[in-house]
């Protein structure tokens, strides 16, 4: 198992960022297995799901209590989409977050990288893949800039 943590945390610090694997997957997670290939699916910690591994390219998919682990253990985060307050209940209830709304972005957010979508106070709203890189989603007034997987449903 202890090979399996580090490759997850590897794994997270090349897709979201140096230092993420760790804040995300702390000592203690478990580890679930696929019954059939024996690959990592799922990771959880105390019973709640932080992760999920996406078979198609070898990353994870965050869960928002994933995103809510790494926003509160981490200062900067270049994955990350601000949007207006505005629209931000509308993000929350899992609707997608659209280009006029977006007020700031990580300088890491590229077109199908897994995104969290924050609100102006930095609230985890959400759970994505970004459409847009930052420079779009600032500029653009039309369009889908973070097609939203999965929201917080205004809980916390």
């Amino acid at each position: 198992m202890d090979g399996d943590l580090r490759r997850i945390r590897a794994i997270a610090d090349y897709q979201l960022g140096p230092g993420c694997g760790e804040a995300l997957f702390p000592e203690g997670v478990d580890i679930i297995h696929s019954k059939n290939t024996g690959r990592i699916r799922h990771i959880y910690l105390g019973g709640t799901l932080l992760a999920s591994f996406r078979p198609t390219d070898g990353l994870f998919a965050l869960t928002v209590a994933g995103a809510e682990r790494l926003a509160s253990n981490m200062d900067a985060l270049g994955f990350t989409v601000t949007v207006t307050d505005e629209a931000a209940e509308f993000v929350a209830q899992g609707r997608n977050a659209f280009a006029k709304h977006v007020i700031d972005a990580g300088d890491e957010v590229r077109p199908g990288g897994e995104v969290v979508v924050l609100d102006s106070s930095r609230k985890v709203l959400a759970v994505g893949r970004a459409l847009l890189v930052k420079e779009e989603m600032l500029a653009f007034r039309v369009g889908v800039a973070v097609r939203v997987r999965r929201g917080s449903g205004g809980r916390r």
